[in-house]
């Protein structure tokens, strides 16, 4: 009986397109929703994905990056004086107020940045996977910034134009893609550059230290002692990189009403997309109620066919994956080319297949279930 759902599929392949369809319409729904999700709330943690840096501090109960607070020069020399760190970075963070136009003039502005200031040598571990060497050297200038180039039109400048951020001039001497963050214009700058524009002194300390362990030694280790309870230094915590990203994430995801609100679309979007999938495959079994109702008649068991009617299920939910995996592959391409912020990793892909297919096979166990309960008799009618 099982070759009878095959060969029914083959021969009569007009009947169930449109149950394929509906199927990959609604892995089509998962896999943008969870890349939408992955993408803007990936952003949430770019300071920390971009960086090479192996553990991060910052002040005590650091909600995400964006919300760093000072921590004291003190702070550093503790981590200098760690055995297994190699390498240590001051971070600033400046909230600054972009004016495309002139200071005083009525042209541009009002656009609210993120002024990161970190260090320009090659080897600087903040935003690494981003930065050519020839990037940091320019951001040696006085006044150089570094912009993400889908926000130069928001920004109101060209590559090499001229803006003030906080009645400060700066030049933006390049554009880079990958930048863009949750909730803000990215800006980067040399630590010179964002301490004079921010007023901050060298002394005070910086948002974060960031640093790198050395080759061999345990990063939870390094982190364990470095939050070691001590009255020689400043108030601080650190965490691994994984951890501080996780942290800003989940912040963003479920302590925040954007969050909320896009969790619900996913929830949304699942339930759509089990509605579709259900209604088409009980609309294939209804239509094929009649020849159900004679092989029944004619001594074929409601199991042998409630066993066609679920490989049915699984082929149509097969097809229609791969169909949403090309259509997928598409609009994430179309996304990346606008840049929209979407990503998509293995374990999402996964999870999507997941449901798809069990989307399908539920779909199909509740399509049979009232046929195999309705008598031959009255479906013969």
């Amino acid at each position: 009986m099982i070759a009878l759902a095959r060969k029914t599929l083959v021969h009569e392949w007009r009947r169930f397109i449109p149950s394929v369809f509906a199927v990959g319409f609604s892995g089509v729904l998962l896999a943008m929703q969870a890349a939408l999700v992955l993408g803007i709330f990936g952003s949430a943690a770019l300071y920390v994905t971009a960086s090479t840096a192996d553990i991060w501090v910052g002040y005590p109960g650091t909600q995400s990056v964006n919300f760093g607070r000072t921590v004291g020069r003190d702070v550093e020399m503790r981590l200098r004086a760690d055995p297994d760190i190699a390498a240590v970075e001051p971070y600033v963070w400046v909230d600054g107020d972009w004016r495309s136009g002139a200071v005083g003039a009525e042209a541009g502005g009002g656009v609210s940045v993120y002024l990161s200031g970190i260090a320009t040598d090659a080897s600087a571990l903040l935003f690494a996977r981003l930065l050519q060497p020839w990037q940091r050297l320019r951001l040696r200038e006085p006044g150089a910034v570094v912009v993400d180039r889908a926000d130069l039109h928001q920004l109101g400048v060209e590559e090499g134009g001229v803006a003030w951020i906080n009645n400060h001039r700066v030049q933006v001497v390049a554009a880079v893609d990958g930048l863009r963050g949750l909730g803000g214009v990215n800006v980067l700058a040399s630590l010179a550059t964002a301490r004079e524009i921010g007023g901050v002194d060298l002394s005070q300390g910086s948002t974060y230290f960031v640093a790198r362990v050395r080759e061999g030694a345990s990063r939870k280790a390094v982190k364990q002692r470095l939050n070691q309870p001590t009255a020689s230094f400043g108030p601080h915590e650190a965490w691994t990189a994984k951890e501080f990203a996780r942290r800003s994430q989940r912040y963003w995801m479920f302590d925040t009403g954007a969050g909320a609100g896009v969790l619900f679309m996913a929830l949304i979007v699942c339930l759509v997309g089990s509605v579709v999938t259900s209604q088409s495959l009980k609309a294939v079994v209804a239509a094929s109620s009649r020849e159900y109702a004679v092989l029944n008649a004619l001594g074929v068991s409601r199991a042998a066919l409630g066993r066609v009617v679920v490989e049915q299920a699984c082929w149509i939910g097969g097809l229609g994956f791969v169909l949403a995996g090309a259509a997928s592959a598409v609009l994430l391409s179309l996304a990346t080319a606008y840049r929209v912020p979407v990503a998509l990793n293995t374990s999402a892909i996964v999870a999507c297949g997941v449901l798809v297919a069990v989307l399908s096979l539920l779909s199909g166990l509740g399509a049979m279930r009232s046929l195999l309960r309705a008598d031959p008799a009255t479906l013969l009618r």
